[in-house]
């Protein structure tokens, strides 16, 4: 895609900090970091949806999350990572180019779980009744 950020990353268009590379995926750190070492795992051929991806390149995308992960905490000394995808604009992805964020986490940075951080207060436990209801919905 022509008017793609992420995709001039890839052709070079645009300059990064890369810190992996192979012939399906590229990663490299956030502009706009959460925590030292925020890096960005992307597939080289364009999708906006994690459920765009052929069964190779989301196989390619995930073995480079984990190559990022260990990476940053070995290199870093830290002892976790989020791992989050925003899957949509209404969901919080910016750039409309599928990609994983790879977020270094100590104790001490006070983010706690995921679904606490971003649910920013809104977060409302579901009756029984609600989760059962979902449950017969999605299982069909």
């Amino acid at each position: 895609m022509d008017s793609c950020l992420f995709c001039k990353i890839v052709k070079g268009e645009i300059p990064s900090y890369k810190i992996y590379e192979d012939d399906k995926t590229l990663s490299f750190l956030d502009v706009f970091p959460i925590s030292e070492g925020h890096s960005l795992i992307i597939p080289k051929k364009h999708a906006q949806f994690v459920e765009e991806l052929d069964n190779e390149t989301a196989s390619a995308v995930f073995n480079t999350t984990i190559k990022i992960s260990k990476k940053l905490r070995n290199k870093l000394n830290v002892p976790a990572t989020t791992i989050g995808i925003h899957n949509g604009k209404e969901s919080g992805q910016e750039i409309p180019h599928m990609h994983i964020h790879v977020i270094p986490r100590e104790e001490s940075d006070g983010g706690g779980p995921i679904n606490i951080v971003m649910a920013n207060g809104k977060f409302n436990k579901p009756t029984d009744e609600e989760l059962k209801a979902l449950f017969e919905k999605l299982s069909k």
